[in-house]
């Protein structure tokens, strides 16, 4: 007896797993099942043309009118076809969890992510499985953990200092072009070392501008369309290859044991979890997809903080965040560093509400791989299928007045 209870209460929490574990199979099983009589109906779709759908709207109105006016029409959630694709856009937080939460096997970036192999090369982000690109990611995240973003801040703050100490007392800038600028010396000084910076002022600025300017709406499309912005990126993209393929290979020639504390060395020196060194070629692929992305989220946002602080209308704001920033440097004894910039509470509400009103892309793209349903905060059930195109549109999402107060109004301390 003693005997058969021990069995049992040992056997007990195993049990309880085996049972909960199955619950949620059968639960999950239910959310992502086949086409039944009893599943939701699919969701309402844009009118458009035969065959090209919305792309007539889309060239007079711009694609921004077009998925807003779909929004206000339709609900929050709806298809729109676009020539051979259709996308499901689901909009505000009742419907987007499984689209950020998802697994991967379920909802997948992979599929819709594919014209982006020509900018960032080979080898590399979406060219590669997705075990592997988590592995490249995680060389990102080693080479940006505080610990290395508090002796870059240094050297952003004297790229900084040096960059506006060249500007007269008085006169007028292009606030955009001079931020792109600035931020490609400040991420080629702190993250790739001073081989890349002593190339940043000419010919690879250049080419990161050829491919950025060669994303269209076309290329989500059509990215090998033979068009001229595609020839100029694809002709760019290989000229980045060479000129980083190169100073990859000089920095481990330069220094077979270690080189300087950067995100160059940090790619250069990692493993993969089969102990497989990164290529020359992997590398590169990384300097220029982390170039590309952070040179424009970086602009972006600090471009359209700017403009949004330098409005009349938001002088006040302005003036606080002058204002803290004085104190606090003042208390510092004039010291500017990682931790000095973390106290800048008001400066970080400001840029918070700027990417609130301003998010550097404009929306989220993933691939249905198993169907599934979303509910709306209405209470509407609606079944989206699997190998649909999914998006997340967060400059709606972030000016949605039921979840926003004033959702159109500059107004930083919403995040205090």
């Amino acid at each position: 007896m003693e005997l058969t209870r021990i069995i049992w209460l040992a056997s007990f929490p195993i049990l309880v797993t085996i049972v909960f574990t199955r619950m949620a199979w059968l639960q999950r099983r239910a959310m992502f099942s086949p086409t039944t009589n009893r599943s939701p109906p699919l969701p309402p779709e844009a009118a458009g043309a035969p065959l090209l759908g919305i792309l007539p709207s889309l060239l007079t109105k711009g694609p921004l009118q077009v998925i807003r006016d779909a929004h206000t029409e339709m609900g929050s959630v709806f298809t729109v076809r676009l020539l051979h694709r259709k996308v499901t856009f689901l909009v505000g937080p009742d419907v987007s969890s499984h689209f950020f939460q998802g697994l991967d096997s379920e909802i997948s970036q992979d599929e819709v992510s594919q014209f982006t192999i020509p900018t960032f090369g080979p080898g590399v982000v979406f060219d590669v499985d997705f075990a592997t690109r988590r592995e490249q990611f995680r060389f990102f995240g080693d080479a940006m953990k505080p610990a290395k973003l508090r002796n870059y801040a240094r050297l952003m703050v004297q790229e900084v200092e040096e960059y506006f100490a060249r500007w007269g007392p008085t006169g007028t800038v292009d606030l955009k072009k001079e931020l792109e600028h600035l931020i490609k010396l400040v991420a080629s000084r702190c993250l790739f070392g001073e081989e890349v910076r002593a190339k940043m002022l000419g010919e690879v600025a250049t080419h990161l501008h050829e491919l950025n300017d060669s994303m269209r709406l076309v290329t989500n499309l059509f990215p090998h369309l033979p068009i001229q912005a595609h020839r100029r990126r694809d002709t760019a993209r290989a000229r980045l290859g060479v000129i980083f393929s190169g100073i990859v290979s000089s920095r481990k020639t330069s220094y077979p044991d270690g080189g300087p504390n950067d995100m160059l060395q940090c790619l250069i020196d990692s493993r993969y979890k089969d102990g497989r060194a990164t290529t020359e070629t992997e590398v590169a692929g990384m300097l220029v997809s982390a170039l590309f992305a952070g040179q424009h989220t970086s602009s972006s946002t600090g471009t359209w903080t700017g403009a949004r602080l330098l409005a009349h209308a938001n002088g006040n704001h302005l003036r606080a965040a002058v204002q803290e920033q004085k104190q606090i440097v003042e208390r510092h004894g004039d010291r500017v560093d990682y931790e000095v910039l973390q106290e800048m509470d008001t400066l970080h509400r400001c840029v918070k509400e700027d990417l609130r009103l301003h998010p550097p892309a404009m929306m989220l793209l993933r691939h249905a791989r198993r169907s599934f349903t979303v509910r709306t905060r209405e209470g509407d059930e609606y079944q989206v299928r699997e190998g649909r195109t999914v998006a997340s549109l967060l400059v709606i999402h972030n000016r949605l007045p039921h979840v926003y107060k004033d959702p159109e109004r500059y107004e930083p301390d919403r995040f205090a």
